[in-house]
């Protein structure tokens, strides 16, 4: 008999108004097309009602009692092209490419929607073995709700190469963020250990036990709401630069899993945190040159941040 876990949880008032799939997502850490799947099975019950459909949308203080079955898929690289998703450098070695929001690195338990991965095997790209079967060829990843430039290891050897190179941190990794007011001092260095989140096992926190992470920062704009960033980041833990600027009282803006305020996240029309890997550069394993790639600012983000520089 397949396991059911099931949760129930009141609405907060930060998600006043939104979607049911949204909500679920935020609330429960499942993937939107998860919880438009259990809507779908009548799994999912609002303060006593069966939800009719995706769209449907919550209150604060509304009771949600949702039904997730365990999930005992393998976890299968289903070969698929994915619209967005943009070849930046392709070669023997490594293919660098533009990962819009949406789209996993890898399929996952929980996660049904598209991949990088599985884009790649539609695509016709031979990336290496090295890795677990579902990661075969990941050096990073980026969060489902993060775009920006990446690099998979085609070969054997570029794989081990890059690993090492992520490992040592001798990869610049740059990010821009664009979070709520103004950071102060205005640059400077987060030196904060991570770990998952003791109430919220989809969520990550500062905690005394966690692992060392350090982001680096510098404020390019400030602006009457929100500020934007430039981040380097020394170490690579899951949700890294969302956690360390929520703890500074400065969450990217439209992230509400880690407090940003829902009425900014609505008024620039953001349905995910204002976070882009803008650059990524690193000696390349095959020529040992040092290379550079950049991605630019994806349409929603670009005009959340007009958006932004146009309030005063």
């Amino acid at each position: 008999m397949t396991q059911v876990d099931h949760r129930s949880l009141a609405v907060p008032e930060s998600l006043e108004g939104e979607r049911i799939d949204v909500a679920m997502a935020q609330l429960f850490g499942v993937s939107r097309t998860r919880a438009a799947e259990l809507v779908a099975q009548g799994r999912v019950v609002l303060e006593g009602a069966a939800v009719s459909g995706k769209s449907e949308r919550v209150w604060a203080g509304a009771q949600l009692d949702v039904e997730i079955p365990a999930e005992s898929d393998p976890l299968e690289i289903v070969p698929e092209i994915v619209e967005g998703i943009g070849i930046i450098h392709d070669d023997d070695a490594i293919v660098v490419i533009d990962k819009p929001v949406g789209v996993a690195v890898h399929p996952s338990p929980g996660w049904r929607g598209p991949t990088v991965v599985g884009h790649l095997a539609g695509a016709g790209f031979r990336i290496s073995t090295s890795g677990a079967k579902e990661r075969e060829g990941i050096v990073q990843r980026l969060d489902v709700g993060t775009s920006g430039v990446m690099v998979i290891a085609k070969s054997e050897h570029a794989y081990s190469v890059l690993k090492n190179a992520f490992r040592q941190r001798t990869v610049d990794k740059t990010y821009h963020a664009l979070v709520q007011g103004h950071p102060d001092p205005l640059e400077g260095t987060i030196d904060a250990p991570i770990g998952r989140h003791p109430k919220h096992d989809y969520k990550f926190a500062v905690m005394d036990d966690g692992r060392a992470s350090v982001t680096h920062y510098e404020t390019l704009e400030a602006h009457r709401f929100a500020s934007l960033l430039e981040v380097h980041l020394e170490t690579g833990r899951t949700h890294q630069i969302r956690v360390h600027m929520s703890a500074m009282k400065h969450p990217c803006v439209g992230d509400l899993t880690y407090g940003a305020d829902p009425a900014l996240a609505r008024r620039v029309r953001l349905e995910r945190q204002w976070l882009h890997a803008v650059r990524l550069g690193f000696e390349h394993p095959g020529t040992g040159e040092y290379v550079t790639f950049s991605s630019s600012y994806p349409d929603d983000l670009a005009a959340a941040l007009e958006t932004i520089r146009a309030s005063h």
